[in-house]
């Protein structure tokens, strides 16, 4: 599966900005899906996450509230409103292969073994 991440940018403090993830002429409906950022000199972290089935999310505390995880059969997205400059960094999608009905999600690098290319989110103050 090649992911590939679009739509970041520049932004102020305080804007929104929503990202997507796909792959061309594939389905995502098989997978649990989720949302890393990696800011420069630290390790990639865990943004958002949601089940293959029914659309069980999670999310780290620095962005509940602000953030939304969603999906179709296509595509993943993250919109990501009140924006802050701690919320800089490259965001990457990645999926895990995931059993019919199955509602469990993955916050962990390591759960997932497919990543796509990350887009950079830059916030300024």
């Amino acid at each position: 599966v090649q992911l590939q991440a679009f739509g970041g940018g520049l932004v102020q403090a305080g804007d929104s900005l929503r990202l997507s993830c796909g792959t061309s002429g594939r389905s995502l409906s098989d997978y649990a899906i989720g949302w890393f950022r990696q800011a420069p000199g630290k390790d990639r972290e865990f943004v958002a996450a949601t089940s293959r089935s029914r659309g069980l999310t999670s999310y780290t505390d620095s962005v509940k509230g602000r953030f939304t995880i969603s999906r179709d059969d296509a595509m993943v997205y993250l919109q990501m409103n009140n924006l802050r400059p701690e919320d800089t960094a490259v965001y990457f999608c990645a999926v895990k292969p995931a059993i019919k009905g199955s509602v469990r999600y993955y916050v962990s690098v390591y759960d997932y073994a497919n990543w796509g290319q990350g887009t950079q989110v830059t916030v300024s103050s």
